[in-house]
């Protein structure tokens, strides 16, 4: 660069040469605005892992008074090579249910992270968490403070529950069957014990998505999925359904398809349990069979809604690879309330039993999922004085001889 602020990183540099946006041009235009001399020494050190192929970051411990989690620590094992990076911490920050926020206070939390930290910010981490990254441990409890007096909260890290993440839900999303952000808010202010202060076998995640399309990717990346979900009838008008038969669609290499052709290939034949058929230009659904996958409603969302007996259904046990490699959250309760207080009192207290039930059954770094693949679910449920169900079965509607009863 024209002033020398930056040393040379050729390597790095060889990250901006393709066709894609680089965290290198991040890093080198924010290091260039601040004069941050952090940002310099993490690019040396970077540019010297590049060489050596060797990573040098350790942890430690670093936290705020009275928390016992939140903070990832960093310190370098090479300080000595690179003293403007011997440290680069990272605050996780709670955010808000269904990540709304104000300019207003994005525009706080910015300016003080200016003043402690190097600037760098990851929304959201695979959590879902405000990640502040870069600080030294100095300065980690004064940003916690002014930024705790503004109604920020910090997040799990370590062996704890970890920060929520929920949907836009209701507030935007007509296909939401449930309040996500009123669940996400209640649950998570219920166990902010469990978030601050780590007391697990390891980590746990719960994430609320309002409905099936699963916008939170919860069923594959949290220990306690909430999907949406829906007891009675797909609600279907009809008079949208011919509209939709008589109106033309775009197709890929924006190819004109007819509206019979787009209900037959898209709708009918990619039905995973082919419970829908035409009468005529009525679309007719076996709604017994209907495992409420919502892809039809993806399609015709003028034609087809979710339906009026609205709730959500409990999964356990999603996780990204550890000790058994990904797992998906297993069925636990195909359908439960959550319309107000009581049912999601009810909810907590299920969770609550499942946590006790882990935390005595686990091994050392062993998530919810793990320990129930190694126990056997049919112990789990025994446990929990649940009754097994056809809808948690993997695929029910290969057996011919059982059907799900609504």
């Amino acid at each position: 660069m024209s002033d020398k602020f930056l040393n040379e990183t050729p390597m790095l540099d060889q990250l901006e040469t393709k066709g894609w946006p680089s965290f290198i041009s991040g890093f080198k235009k924010l290091a260039e605005r601040t004069k941050n001399p952090m940002l310099r020494g993490v690019m040396d050190q970077l540019e010297y892992s590049y060489k050596t192929k060797m990573g040098y970051w350790k942890g430690g411990t670093v936290g705020v008074v009275g928390y016992g989690a939140g903070i990832i620590s960093r310190f370098s094992m090479i300080a000595d090579k690179f003293p403007e990076a011997a440290e680069f911490h990272t605050v996780r920050v709670q955010p808000a249910p269904g990540l709304h926020y104000s300019t207003k206070s994005l525009r706080e939390l910015m300016d003080i992270w200016e003043k402690y930290g190097c600037g760098i910010i990851s929304m959201h981490g695979q959590t879902g968490n405000l990640q502040f990254q870069g600080i030294t441990q100095d300065k980690v409890q004064p940003f916690f403070d002014e930024i705790n007096k503004l109604g920020w909260d910090l997040g799990g890290a370590g062996a704890c529950m970890r920060t929520g993440s929920s949907c836009v839900g209701q507030a935007r999303c007509e296909n939401a069957c449930y309040d996500t952000l009123h669940m996400h808010e209640k649950v998570l202010t219920h166990f902010t014990d469990y978030v601050h202060r780590p007391e697990f076998p390891y980590k746990i995640k719960m994430k609320f998505s309002g409905c099936a399309n699963d916008c939170v990717n919860s069923i594959q990346r949290s220990d306690m999925s909430f999907i949406g979900t829906w007891k009675d009838s797909i609600q279907v008008d009809q008079n949208e359904v011919k509209n939709f038969i008589n109106a033309d669609h775009k197709g890929p290499n924006n190819k004109t398809l007819k509206g019979s052709d787009v209900i037959r290939d898209e709708v009918i034949n990619m039905c995973p349990t082919n419970c829908m058929s035409m009468n005529g230009d009525n679309l007719e659904i076996d709604n017994a069979n209907c495992v409420r996958c919502m892809h039809c409603i993806n399609v015709m969302p003028k034609a087809l809604s979710v339906g009026k007996e609205k709730g959500l259904s409990f999964l356990l046990g999603g996780k990204g690879h550890l000790k058994v490699g990904n797992m998906l959250g297993s069925m636990v309760v195909p359908f439960m309330k959550a319309e107000n207080d009581a049912d999601i009192d009810k909810i907590i207290e299920l969770i609550q039993k499942i946590i006790d039930w882990w935390s005595e059954a686990a091994l050392d770094h062993e998530r919810i999922g793990e320990t129930i693949e190694r126990i056997g679910m049919v112990s789990f449920l025994d446990a929990m004085g649940l009754e097994a169900n056809p809808e948690m079965v993997n695929s029910p509607r290969d057996n011919p001889y059982f059907k799900a009863a609504y």
